[in-house]
């Protein structure tokens, strides 16, 4: 089951995020909400949710 971690407000940053999480070796995947909205979920296994998130927390803030 796939989990919505993060909203990410643009395609570039839903992109940044996708890659840099890949990188650290998670299976991501990112899907627009609306056509209307440019915004993104960024999704992850629910079961490596705890993991991605601090990973997540990481890339956000540096």
């Amino acid at each position: 089951m796939w989990t919505v971690i993060y909203i990410a407000p643009t395609a570039k940053i839903a992109e940044r995020l996708k890659t840099r999480l890949a990188d650290e070796g998670f299976l991501v995947q990112a899907r627009p909400i609306s056509l209307s909205k440019q915004q993104y979920e960024i999704l992850v296994p629910s079961g490596e949710l705890e993991e991605v998130q601090e990973v997540l927390n990481s890339i956000l803030h540096s």
